[in-house]
């Protein structure tokens, strides 16, 4: 199981901003991140629409955490850009289980699929970007 890029590259983006007292411009964030420009803006949309990251206009525009680091986690960058966490397919209620009927309705993995999405989860919410900036 792996994170996509653009999960890794939005909580560099949240980390960078976590480091900012003051608004930072797409160019810099790009720049500090090393995401393309056009990468970096279609993360900080998503990120602004998830109230985790404010956005400004005009000359003196930019970016700036909509929150102090210490109130947004891993887990609520990753959920914005990846969707809920679910270590398989079958966890997703809306995926279609054909492999029930063989075993009465009740899949022998299923269970310990919840459970390890549930400490993924559980580990990645525990973290935040406070934790994290303090550590360089």
């Amino acid at each position: 199981m792996q994170i996509t890029l653009e999960a890794d590259y939005a909580v560099r983006i949240v980390m960078c901003l976590s480091k900012h007292t003051t608004k930072v411009g797409a160019k810099e964030i790009s720049e500090k991140t090393e995401v393309t420009p056009r990468f970096s803006l279609k993360i900080l949309r998503k990120l602004v629409a998830a109230d985790i990251v404010k956005s400004y206009r005009g000359i003196n525009g930019g970016y700036e955490l909509a929150k102090d680091p210490s109130e947004i986690t891993l887990c609520d960058v990753i959920e914005t850009v990846e969707g809920s966490l679910f270590i398989s397919r079958c966890l997703n209620p809306s995926f279609k289980c054909y492999h029930k009927s063989k075993y009465s309705g009740k899949c022998p993995v299923k269970k310990v699929y919840c459970e390890i999405t549930q400490m993924v989860h559980d580990k990645l919410s525990e973290v935040t970007f406070a934790d994290l900036i303090s550590e360089i």
